[in-house]
């Protein structure tokens, strides 16, 4: 029944919690890849997705009532069948892998992220807007709702569809916010049996809980009178080295 006292796991989760709830807020955008990553630096990787997720759902909230109904159609009725299906594969493959394979994982698909979006900022031609394409979109979205299941991690997938489409900012924010609202909500069933959510996780995302609306808030005001150029300088540098230790241990250590 009793939640996580280590000061470590505080010390890496206040900043995660508050960086995410940014991101959420429309700041930085990604830079809610950094949640599950940081915490699993002092805690099992399971462990962190089951108390993220609960935060998640409650930042969640305030960008359902925002952008719903303001989606791309065409795209979702492709795109949460998708992703059902992948959120069912990462519920039954979840107990399968181990903690260190988890860990593995996420520093690789951290990794992954941070290339691409660097790749992408040094190649700022873009091309032509994609054609939409519902196997690719399933496909994209069985992947992000994978990736989701296991570690949180379901933007880069869903990325790779739904970025070359080049949607009006507005339909792509809402899209992608509605999405993985829906996703999230989705995943507190397999959790739940899968034991994620335990007293003592459940009892961690409560004292977590309070820093979620103050970063959703804070995100905001930062979008409106703060350049995001130093922020994701020091984000990047976070994904770098929580990426590579890992990596590290789920891939050498033991």
């Amino acid at each position: 029944m009793a939640f996580i006292t280590d000061p470590w796991f505080y010390a890496l989760a206040i900043p995660a919690v508050l960086v995410t709830g940014i991101s959420k807020g429309g700041f930085a955008s990604g830079a809610g890849n950094l949640l599950v990553p940081l915490m699993a630096l002092s805690v099992p990787a399971p462990v962190a997705a089951g108390i993220a997720l609960p935060v998640l759902c409650a930042m969640d909230v305030s960008g359902l009532r925002a952008w719903w109904g303001k989606w791309d159609k065409r795209e979702m009725r492709v795109l949460i069948p998708g992703a059902l299906l992948g959120i069912l594969v990462g519920a039954l493959t979840f107990t399968l892998m181990s903690d260190r394979a988890i860990k593995a994982m996420v520093g690789l698909t951290t990794l992954a992220f941070l290339a691409r979006t660097l790749w992408l900022a040094r190649h700022r031609q873009a091309p032509p807007p994609a054609p939409h394409n519902p196997a690719k979109g399933a496909i994209c979205a069985a992947a992000s709702g994978f990736t989701s299941t296991i570690a949180h991690a379901g933007s880069p997938p869903l990325a790779i569809y739904l970025y070359p489409r080049r949607l009006d900012r507005q339909v792509m924010a809402a899209t992608t916010v509605v999405f993985f609202g829906i996703v999230n909500y989705v995943k507190l069933v397999p959790y739940f049996f899968l034991g994620n959510l335990s007293a003592g996780n459940l009892l961690t995302s409560l004292v977590l809980l309070p820093l979620a609306p103050a970063g959703v808030y804070l995100g905001i005001w930062m979008q409106r009178h703060v350049s995001d150029a130093l922020f994701y300088r020091v984000l990047y540098v976070l994904l770098l080295v929580t990426g590579v230790k890992l990596t590290w241990d789920g891939v050498f250590a033991g």
